[in-house]
């Protein structure tokens, strides 16, 4: 089979060496893992709950079943797979595999060893560049653990029925399953980061998420016109609609690509992207002396700059209370400290 699709060069791309999953990785979600990460044994007691014959079995199922890309299978992606681990200086490159799906789909599972798994559709659909970025988004999740997570997620999701028996067990499910769903849509937004890192073109990975949006034509499609559509959903409107994307969010482990664009969008023009690129970015030998405490605060400024920045009714509402809130509780604190020195 011939290898077709774009030849760009390698060296064309700045080989992050040494770089860390800090420097991809969202706010909201590095404050959680750089916590997780300090809980040692922690990852064994998951793998050990996901256990070793499931991970054994789902491989078993894709050597039966899909296509293991390598140099002679889909040698383009074989190809692809080794820029991508080369530009993000990954230390070991997962198993990848192509699965008969004709929809837009990827994912990475596996915790002991991570295995990308790619559709057909997303093959079908994407060019080379556009296959980096998907290809290193994949190896972004991989390389900052978060099937450590989504697994923790997943046993969570088969407990609630079996809890719903327990009073009170259905609500305390639901709460850790609610901010477990949220920290996978912001994990989603570090591997963004990584796959535009990975294949250090911003124009293709807005094109994939066209094409995901659209479910693979970029033909009758403006680029202006899809982020107005991000800008306008950021918008929002009256506390009416703020519920509503509320309660539609709720149940998602994925942005919608609109907003996933709108947001990869604002990462790098927030000047980072090509910070990283220039060299400034956290080294993996510096991981293990990583601030908890400054993490969840850059994680809590990140939450405070997005409702300072919405222009949603109820965002700005939530924002106000805060604001009002904090004013009130530094006025009752100088109000009681003076009280005892005045008396």
């Amino acid at each position: 089979m011939t290898d077709t699709g774009d030849r760009k060069p390698a060296r064309s791309r700045v080989a992050l060496t040494d770089i860390s999953s800090r420097a991809w990785e969202h706010p909201a979600d590095r404050g959680a893992l750089v916590a997780l990460r300090r809980l040692k044994g922690f990852d064994v007691l998951l793998k050990t709950m996901s256990g070793v014959f499931r991970e054994r079995a789902q491989r078993l199922t894709l050597l039966g079943s899909a296509v293991r890309v390598d140099e002679r299978q889909f040698a383009r992606l074989h190809r692809l797979l080794a820029e991508v681990g080369r530009s993000l200086d990954a230390p070991d490159l997962p198993e990848m595999y192509v699965t008969a799906d004709p929809r837009l789909t990827a994912q990475t599972i596996g915790m002991d060893r991570p295995i990308i798994m790619l559709s057909s559709g997303m093959v079908h659909h994407l060019d080379d560049d556009e296959l980096r970025f998907l290809i290193g988004h994949e190896l972004g999740h991989a390389v900052s653990g978060h099937a450590v997570y989504r697994t923790l997620l997943l046993q969570l999701l088969g407990l609630t029925g079996l809890l719903s028996a327990i009073p009170g067990g259905t609500v305390g499910i639901r709460m850790v399953t609610v901010g477990l769903l949220e920290w996978s849509r912001k994990a989603e937004l570090s591997a963004d980061r990584a796959g535009v890192l990975a294949c250090q073109d911003p124009t293709a990975a807005l094109r994939t998420h066209m094409k995901l949006a659209s479910g693979g034509t970029l033909e009758e499609l403006d680029v202006t016109s899809f982020l107005a559509q991000g800008a306008e959903y950021d918008e929002g409107g009256d506390v009416r609609e703020s519920l509503i994307k509320l309660s539609l969010l709720q149940q998602q482990s994925h942005p919608f690509a609109v907003v996933r664009a709108t947001e990869l969008r604002r990462w790098i023009d927030s000047g980072a992207y090509t910070a990283v690129l220039g060299g400034v970015y956290p080294r993996r030998q510096d991981d293990a002396d990583a601030s908890m405490s400054a993490a969840a605060q850059e994680a809590a400024a990140s939450y405070t700059e997005t409702f300072e920045r919405t222009q949603d009714t109820l965002g700005r509402l939530v924002h106000d209370l805060a604001g009002w809130l904090g004013s009130a509780r530094t006025w009752l604190d100088e109000r009681f400290r003076r009280g005892p020195e005045t008396a």
